[in-house]
């Protein structure tokens, strides 16, 4: 793809363009989206980032006002390190199948069943849910943050099983998995990979840890979006990826490496409330400041000393 290709998304939003910058000016607002997002709403933030990474990126800002485009977890997340500036979530719609198959009281109920484990939760779980757990983790630090556990404590891992079956092959111990998963992930199969490297011989696999076992086996490489970010960029010129998670990082990594070749390891990864939000969400969040995402206390203190802990 060309520079110039990678502006079209654009090319008929001048206008609409415009009023974002205006408003943006206004309010004093930072834009942050995720890789996931659409490539004109990831053309227009400030900063294209991770969950975590754009979290913290809103805690280190001067700006008060912040417009995750994302989902709620990572609205949410934002809000529990900022909890004295306004963050908007410009569709209230925009959920997290993967988060939503958590909740408080199966926690408890696992507290309950294991009460000497040490709970890891996913970035990618509610504010309420990450107030019961005693770490969180990203997919690109849940091996250390596993591995860090004395042996002598079990292991509970929620809500990805995936993620958590991973990590813990990666140290070389036990853990109890919950029956999450991510759909858009888990809908790659042995045979897209296979079907890829027929089609693309000598293309290096990448593959995000949510998805199944039996993928992450086919994969040359395993990591999260920055680390997929970072290992296209050792790729030669001319060099071709299959690459295993939303399509959406695949604008990200041809914007960065626009001489080399990407391709979706099949044509479904399209998180579908991932696409939800607009530049038209985005400018009417900033016009009539909503949806406001807020975290009350205590959950607020506990899940960010969650989040904090695995650092």
């Amino acid at each position: 793809m060309s520079r110039a290709a990678l502006s079209d998304p654009l090319k008929k939003s001048a206008g609409l363009i415009e009023e974002i910058e205006q408003l943006r000016q206004k309010r004093g607002a930072l834009i942050l989206a995720h890789h996931y997002q659409r490539p004109e709403v990831q053309e227009i933030a400030d900063h294209v980032g991770d969950s975590l990474e754009l979290s913290v990126l809103a805690a280190k800002t001067k700006k008060r006002v912040i417009v995750f485009c994302g989902v709620r977890f990572m609205a949410e997340t934002a809000a529990l390190l900022s909890p004295k500036k306004t963050v908007l979530l410009p569709v209230r719609e925009a959920g997290c199948a993967l988060a939503d198959t958590v909740r408080v009281q199966d926690v408890r109920l696992l507290r309950k069943k294991y009460p000497n484990a040490v709970f890891v939760a996913y970035i990618n779980t509610p504010a309420e849910v990450k107030a019961e757990c005693d770490v969180c983790c990203t997919s690109a630090n849940a091996a250390r943050v596993v591995g860090r556990i004395p042996k002598s404590r079990p292991v509970v891992f929620l809500p990805d099983q995936n993620l958590g079956r991973y990590a813990a092959s990666v140290v070389g111990r036990k853990v109890v998995l919950c029956e999450g998963s991510c759909p858009t992930h888990a809908c790659i199969s042995p045979l897209d990979i296979e079907r890829g490297r027929n089609k693309h011989v000598g293309a290096v696999v990448m593959a995000h840890p949510e998805c199944r076992p039996a993928v992450l086996r086919l994969a040359d490489f395993v990591g999260g979006t920055a680390a997929m970010l970072s290992r296209a960029k050792e790729g030669k010129a001319g060099a071709t990826f299959i690459v295993g998670t939303d399509i959406g990082l695949l604008y990200g990594l041809k914007n960065e490496n626009w001489w080399k070749n990407f391709y979706p390891a099949n044509n479904y990864l399209a998180c579908p409330t991932m696409k939800l939000t607009t530049l038209e969400d985005v400018a009417r969040s900033l016009k009539k400041m909503e949806h406001v995402v807020k975290v009350d206390e205590p959950t607020r203190s506990k899940a960010a000393a969650a989040i904090k802990k695995m650092f």
